[in-house]
């Protein structure tokens, strides 16, 4: 398999990732050809993904909007990803252009992008790391990243949860890094659902013999990830059903067995 000329080095280019996977439903163009085989395989048993993951960027967008609105100007996006247009830092810099946005991720592709497209950009740093390990992510987000962690910050983990196993304890993940939080701060996530459409959850299936494996969790599962925090209007909901009057594109039906549930949280 060819090695494209900005790939780095010690990135293993037959083996799929899925920050390069999602790149490719989104259109993208940084991922190898590993990538793109292993989204086909999952396009043939579920060609409705491309919608999901374009409503799941789209839930991204109206959250960031939300967070704003609320008065808050620093973020920490967790599982990035490659940038692609709509990214954190562009909606919140239109409502706010002194925001700070930190970007993490654990692939190097990703970190790499991400690093040369945003080089210019004030007020936006992109860090290398695993959202497993919150108090080493919260002391470089602060630290390299420049986030006041005195001040409230919304926390995004949007789309990454289900990569988390339930012996890695998803829902003390998401404990740790809103204790690490000033109050005030908020928790963003999405997270597919196994009590959705039997098609997707066959996806989990498809994803499981691969390198990086989903954990599906039931509707109330995914609500738990809250834990104790303030739950804000309308709850956990079916993904686009989130706020949908902050999308000027969201105006379709959407069916009760819609495979992915989305929310936000607050540290009161």
């Amino acid at each position: 398999m060819n090695r494209p000329n900005w790939a780095p080095i010690e990135v293993d280019v037959t083996r799929p990732s899925v920050a390069r996977v999602y790149d490719f439903y989104l259109g993208g163009s940084h991922n190898f050809e590993s990538d793109r085989a292993f989204a086909r395989v999952v396009l043939r048993q579920y060609p409705e993904l491309i919608t999901i993951t374009r409503d799941n960027r789209a839930f991204l967008r109206r959250a960031v909007l939300f967070l704003c609105a609320r008065g808050i100007d620093q973020f920490l996006d967790l599982g990035s990803g490659i940038p692609t247009a709509g990214n954190v830092h562009e909606v919140a810099h239109s409502v706010n252009p002194s925001a700070r946005v930190v970007y993490v991720d654990h692939d190097p592709v990703a970190v790499l992008h991400s690093r040369e497209l945003l080089r210019d950009t004030d007020r936006v740093v992109t860090l290398g790391g695993d959202l497993r390990e919150p108090q080493v992510m919260m002391r470089e987000a602060a630290g390299r990243g420049g986030l006041d962690l005195t001040r409230p910050i919304g926390v995004l983990l949007v789309s990454v949860l289900h990569f988390i196993a339930d012996t890695e304890h998803p829902a003390d993940l998401v404990a740790d890094y809103m204790r690490a939080a000033a109050p005030g701060s908020y928790i963003a996530l999405s997270h597919a659902r196994t009590d959705g459409k039997q098609d997707a959850a066959d996806v989990e299936e498809i994803y499981k013999r691969s390198p990086n494996p989903m954990h599906f969790r039931s509707s109330p599962q995914i609500a738990a990830l809250f834990g104790d925090l303030t739950v804000v209007d309308p709850g956990v909901v079916l993904m686009p059903r989130w706020h949908p009057e902050l999308d000027d594109d969201l105006d379709r039906d959407i069916d009760e067995d819609y495979p992915a549930l989305a929310g936000v949280g607050r540290r009161d």
